[in-house]
């Protein structure tokens, strides 16, 4: 058997030696903490709710004019998009109540979130689609 232990006469029972007994290797619980892409969008600062994540400009301008989004807000935005996914929109306009936000479809990512009251002229350009949510 060139050098094996004699004792141990299959593949089986050396793999059964060095798995603890199980034939296989321990599972391991992908459940625990967060995904390799929380972490990737938390170093590049992006945050992300639910499917749809905030660009770090997007973040600060809704930081920077304290804006909150309530629940609703959140998942009509999330309907919003959905919406404009459906149509094939690439970049759209996603109204919703008084804020206005661009949101890049294929990557379900807030690009910029604007409040309408402040801004100066309501003209949003390289947008391909809109949707009032």
């Amino acid at each position: 058997m060139n050098g094996l232990n004699p004792n141990l006469s299959s593949i089986n029972q050396i793999a059964d030696q060095y798995l603890k007994g199980k034939g296989r290797p321990e599972q391991v619980d992908t459940n625990k903490g967060p995904s390799f892409r929380e972490i990737l969008n938390e170093k590049r600062g992006v945050k992300q709710t639910n499917e749809l994540k905030f660009s770090k400009h997007a973040s600060s301008r809704l930081d920077s004019r304290n804006i909150e989004l309530s629940a609703n807000q959140i998942e009509r935005l999330l309907e919003g998009t959905s919406k404009a996914e459906n149509k094939g929109i690439n970049d759209s306009l996603v109204i919703v109540d008084d804020l206005a936000f661009i949101v890049n479809v294929p990557n379900k990512t807030v690009i910029t979130a604007i409040n309408q009251n402040e801004s100066e002229n309501n003209i949003f350009t390289n947008i391909d689609g809109a949707v009032i949510a």
